[in-house]
């Protein structure tokens, strides 16, 4: 990845595109276990799971509280310019001069952004917001 931007809040970055296959091993029970199947033959290419428009998608680093029930910080963001945005998808919104990560939530014909730290505020919009893309994806380590 190429950092292309820094803020208090985010770390951007572009992805760089490589094939890389892996070994899927299928469906793996996560309730009670399943009889074993063995691994299967079948092979996987992230990028192609997880990049739908590659000249529309970029990463960012999640930092800060205000999302910490979606993201915990350091997670990998993948956000999607060309998703359209609508009630509950979480967007990478550009307001009063600083990138901000919230839900949208259309409520009386308004729009709020929503953080899921219930100790930051709901942010009604009354001034100009630019949705810069919506998260797809996000990578967490375990």
């Amino acid at each position: 990845m190429k950092k292309v931007y820094s803020s208090q809040r985010f770390d951007f970055y572009l992805p760089e595109y490589s094939k890389l296959e892996l070994d899927f091993a299928g469906n793996i029970a996560a309730g009670f276990p399943s009889p074993a199947e063995g691994l299967t033959e079948d092979r996987i290419d992230m990028n192609k799971i997880l990049i739908k428009h590659p000249d529309a998608t970029f990463y960012a680093r999640a930092k800060g509280l205000s999302m910490n029930k979606d993201f915990n910080e350091g997670d990998i963001l993948i956000i999607d310019r060309s998703e359209e945005w609508s009630d509950n998808k979480i967007a990478l919104c550009f307001v009063d001069g600083e990138y901000t990560l919230k839900r949208i939530r259309i409520k009386d014909g308004r729009c709020q952004l929503i953080p899921s730290n219930e100790e930051f505020p709901v942010m009604e919009m009354n001034s100009e917001v630019i949705i810069w893309g919506i998260v797809t994806f996000s990578i967490r380590k375990h």
